[in-house]
């Protein structure tokens, strides 16, 4: 691959993340999409409809044979169209989570691996300044930690007949659940000993095995706990739907967002308005020492601005041949405790790991 030639890519699967990246390649100077995949013809910005749309995913990859593969696809596909690509020589760029079960991430990294690929997954908080910043003072006020994370979702529409396909193979916890187990995981960096999970199916709409809203708890190494919620549907509240709270014996570090912001807008679910920062240290009479100290976030990326980032750092591995073990390592981690909380949610016992 010559260094200054634009690396060619193929997206697969153009909903939401798809357009985004679609976009952010588009924009990329290092970057010439090949064409698009999508098995419907989606509505799409302008600065895509010049594109090739195809409808199968390897019958256009093995035709335009792209020296990177963007799958945005539902789940159920991650893993297979990874290996495809992979073991024709492309890199792979793919939307969390990175397959639906932990045997078959386990083969994708073991196939990026062994092919000499590059394999980034869509951590989009990775690389978002605010929640770098929220890592960075939760680290700093020292562990052992509790986590308070959510993101539910009163979802109607379009939004909500996403969310079922998704349930097709992928409970809320496990889909949205990786992200903020990713975060968990950066601040404690101790291992994950235990999951307990509960879910209830709160829509006739979905499978009678499926559930929509589901909650669970992680045990860490270092007596760190963490706690995640997600549910998906019209019946969910917009009250206190998005609550990241990190607590230290120092005290804690918390995102506050808009008051007027609405679950189901995809900015939201990564756009903070401050972080406040609080000590837990007090005088001999017992009163607070320090004031909260709170971080305004007035200049935060987008949400295509975000992908943009995410698809800077794609094309930096390939040319810089950044070393992604632990990236790959931290993917599979994550999902491995959001299917352990699923097994959970399942069988009604607590998963040792």
């Amino acid at each position: 691959m010559q260094n200054d030639k634009p690396i060619t890519v193929l997206v697969a699967g153009i909903g939401h993340m798809g357009i985004s990246h679609a976009k952010a390649y588009s924009a990329h100077e290092g970057f010439s999409v090949l064409g698009l995949v999508n098995r419907s013809k989606p509505k799409l910005p302008d600065e895509l409809c010049a594109y090739p749309m195809l409808s199968d995913f390897k019958t256009a990859f093995d035709e335009l044979r792209p020296e990177l593969a963007c799958i945005s696809t539902y789940s159920d596909s991650h893993a297979d169209y990874a290996i495809h690509a992979l073991e024709a020589g492309a890199h792979v760029f793919i939307e969390k989570p990175l397959a639906t079960n932990v045997a078959d991430a386990e083969r994708v990294v073991a196939c990026a691996k062994a092919n000499d690929r590059k394999l980034v997954v869509g951590y989009i908080l990775r690389h978002h300044p605010s929640w770098i910043k929220l890592i960075d003072e939760a680290r700093a006020l020292g562990g052992p930690y509790v986590f308070r994370m959510n993101l539910n979702q009163q979802s109607s529409g379009p939004t909500w007949e996403t969310h079922k396909r998704l349930m097709d193979t992928t409970p809320p916890i496990v889909d949205c659940g990786v992200h903020y187990v990713d975060v968990m995981c950066q601040i404690t960096d101790a291992n994950p000993v235990e999951v307990r999970g509960m879910g209830l199916r709160l829509s006739h709409e979905i499978d009678k095995d499926m559930y929509n809203y589901g909650h669970f708890q992680i045990l860490f190494a270092d007596g760190s706990l963490g706690w995640y919620e997600a549910g998906w549907g019209p019946m969910m509240s917009e009250t206190a739907y998005f609550v990241k709270d990190v607590v230290s014996p120092s005290g804690s570090v918390s995102i506050i967002v808009d008051a007027n912001a609405k679950s189901d807008d995809l900015d939201t679910h990564t756009k903070t308005s401050l972080l406040r920062v609080h000590s837990s240290t007090i005088d001999k009479h017992g009163e607070f020492v320090k004031e909260d100290k709170d971080l305004l976030m007035d200049d935060e990326p987008g949400h295509d601005e975000l992908c943009f980032r995410e698809q800077s750092y794609m094309f930096k591995a390939i040319r810089e041949n950044i070393n992604l073990d632990r990236h790959m390592r931290d993917a599979v981690t994550s999902l491995q405790i959001c299917i352990a909380a699923d097994e959970s949610v399942r069988s009604g016992k607590a998963i040792r790991l």
